[in-house]
């Protein structure tokens, strides 16, 4: 195993691996932070330690209380202040040296979200494959932070949570990534939020929009929105929603 100081792309791949983690699984035990140390010929503890580095710079651990571990700070801090002014180009490239160390490529690794793709040139491919590969990030650092469950239902059946996304990604560049603008919704809540139907206050409670209380005589309005209004949703291992994003929701989508 190395004991040479961390690479560039080393702390990237780490950094991307922090993001996807819940706190309490930043243990050496564990099969994703394995995998990783595997592929850069580092040991499982010293990919672990890295991680609590990371979280010793996240405001949210910062916020709890929690210090992670700060002798790597300075190393670590770099890559986090390359994810806060640009995490659309580092989330990206971060996948892309994930794919090289693997003895692989982007497009072959994400082939499955790439169809449609083929026949693109130049810029316009590039463009298209980076913005689904974060998208794709995005959704596995969001579900991932709400523990894989619907923060409405508590649906935890992987394919059918979206991480839906609070200010529309076409609205606003610099937080389209930004894990804090995320939540992780079953398909029939993220289409209701997404078209306004329903909102999150800023006490991360549901409200129903008048046109769907227009609904209450029908059977489906009783059986999936009836028992959610004013519920406070399952917020979270870290990375609660921004309360000036739940509010531009409420300003700008949200059917009141």
């Amino acid at each position: 195993m190395a004991t040479s100081l961390w690479t560039r792309d080393e702390l990237i791949l780490a950094f991307n691996l922090y993001l996807k983690l819940p706190f309490g699984k930043m243990h050496k035990g564990n099969p994703e932070i394995i995998h990783l140390s595997s592929i850069i010929g580092r040991s499982a503890d010293a990919v672990a330690i890295r991680l609590t580095n990371f979280a010793s710079l996240d405001p949210y651990h910062q916020q709890r209380g929690v210090k992670g571990m700060t002798g790597g700070k300075k190393q670590c801090q770099p890559i986090w202040d390359e994810f806060i002014n640009n995490r659309e180009n580092l989330l990206f490239e971060s996948e892309r040296i994930y794919a090289e160390k693997e003895d692989t490529t982007i497009e072959k690794k994400y082939a499955d979200i790439l169809i449609g793709t083929e026949g693109m040139k130049g810029e316009t491919k590039i463009r298209e494959v980076k913005t689904r590969v974060n998208q794709n990030v995005f959704r596995e650092i969001v579900i991932s932070n709400y523990t894989c469950k619907c923060a409405i239902s508590g649906i935890d059946i992987p394919d059918l949570l979206t991480a839906s996304h609070i200010i529309p990604w076409s609205k606003n560049e610099a937080e389209r990534l930004n894990p804090e603008n995320g939540i992780c919704l079953s398909a029939l809540y993220d289409k209701a939020y997404d078209k306004g139907l329903i909102g999150i206050d800023q006490t991360f409670r549901v409200l129903l929009s008048p046109e769907l209380k227009k609904k209450t005589k029908k059977e489906y309005f009783s059986n999936f929105f009836a028992n959610i209004d004013g519920v406070k949703i399952i917020l979270p291992k870290k990375y609660n929603p921004h309360k000036d994003f739940l509010q531009y929701h409420l300003d700008s989508i949200f059917r009141s």
